[in-house]
């Protein structure tokens, strides 16, 4: 259940001194082969940390052998010397593993706008590829984390070929190719042109459909690598099921995890006149602040639902909107439905269903409700 579940792959996690608490803060991961076939989705924020801009070039070749990622630090908007702390850190790497620079992937993760300890980091390299192990998933899942209470990891196997993963994220989790963290792992033969469209594909209707509190980071990046070593090639829709089972996995691990949540919320769209109106109405509920602040005060407030599909472009008529919380249709017809004190809304899953009325397509997206935890930890998180 770990980035190194696939064959052909070692990992380790170990505290370098970035995070002034002493956890762990420095992993490794890397592809031994024969393959290091690669393919990535990074943010679309324009503003982008120093890693990002790094690993977009590493990967312009299809290939990685080794990723490096440091939490306690976002290296984001760190100007010149944080490219050349990027660039340091991948030569570290490169040179203890006797791979090329350019092979190295670089993620970091942590408050943005303050330069990284580099030295702790590249002496703390030394230390993480001594350490290099292929149960070495579990130590280097902890090390990404920062305000996640728990490591992510997911795996699965089919016929002789394995996909895992590990991820990272709590908070600032919104849409834009990807979410957070994550590296990715496979053992099965494909190429980077094979890695790179299954990998948009699945965090197209995963990743990219979680939406914590409509913040998206400077540094979100995901990796997908690819080992060979099972020497096994599955076909192309075979294997984007493998992986999207993965990352719906993290995916829903993330949410479950957000910063002060007490409630899941899935966000259903159906009968929607195309995929993308889905999207944008689900996107659009789960990011009003006043139904989330009802969720969690286990308030079925329908209304505040529709208000926030009316802000979007979607093809709708107003006197067609359904609504259900729980299962109990609260809105038919845009009015009052079943009694909304028969919503039971105290246990942590939250369903919500919107029925549009206006085609075939749907679309889920999770979120999770607004809490007073959230802002207490949010309020301080840089002090």
């Amino acid at each position: 259940m770990s980035v190194t579940a696939a064959r052909g792959f070692t990992a380790a996690g170990i505290a370098a001194g970035i995070k002034e608490n002493g956890s762990r803060d420095l992993a490794v991961v890397v592809n031994h082969g024969p393959s290091h076939a690669a393919a990535g989705v990074f943010t679309s924020n324009r503003v982008q940390a120093a890693p990002v801009h790094w690993s977009r070039q590493v990967l312009a070749d299809g290939k990685v052998r080794a990723v490096v990622i440091n939490s306690g630090g976002a290296n984001a908007c760190t100007g010149p010397k944080g490219i050349e702390d990027t660039y340091a850190t991948a030569e570290k790497a490169a040179g203890l593993l006797g791979v090329g620079t350019e092979d190295v992937a670089v993620c970091s993760t942590g408050l943005i706008g303050v330069l990284l300890p580099v030295d702790r980091l590249l002496t703390g390299l030394e230390s993480a590829v001594g350490r290099l192990s292929a149960s070495g998933g579990e130590d280097a899942s902890r090390a990404i984390m920062t305000t996640d209470s728990v490591p992510k990891t997911s795996s699965v196997t089919r016929g002789g070929w394995t996909v895992g993963g590990m991820a990272k994220g709590a908070g600032m989790l919104a849409p834009g190719l990807a979410t957070m963290l994550v590296v990715l792992t496979t053992d099965a033969a494909l190429d980077s042109d094979v890695l790179d469209k299954a990998l948009r594909d699945t965090t197209r209707v995963t990743f990219d459909r979680i939406d914590s509190d409509g913040c998206m980071s400077t540094n979100d990046t995901v990796l997908l690598l690819a080992s060979g070593a099972a020497e096994v090639t599955p076909d192309h829709a075979e294997f984007t099921a493998a992986l999207r089972e993965v990352c719906d996995d993290l995916g829903q691990q993330l949410i479950r995890d957000a910063e002060g949540a007490s409630k899941d919320i899935e966000v259903e769209v159906i009968n929607a006149a195309s995929e993308d109106d889905a999207v944008e109405v689900g996107r659009s509920i789960a990011r009003n602040n006043l139904l989330k602040c009802a969720i969690h005060g286990e308030d079925p407030n329908w209304g505040r639902v529709l208000s926030a599909i009316g802000t979007t472009r979607a093809a709708f008529d107003p006197d067609r909107l359904n609504v259900a919380i729980n299962g109990v249709w609260v809105c038919k017809d845009g009015g009052v439905g079943e009694d909304r004190d028969l919503v039971d809304m105290a246990q942590r899953a939250v369903h919500i269903t919107v029925d549009l009325s206006a085609g075939t397509r749907s679309a889920v997206i999770r979120t999770n409700d607004l809490t007073a935890a959230y802002v207490h930890e949010n309020s301080e998180y840089s002090s």
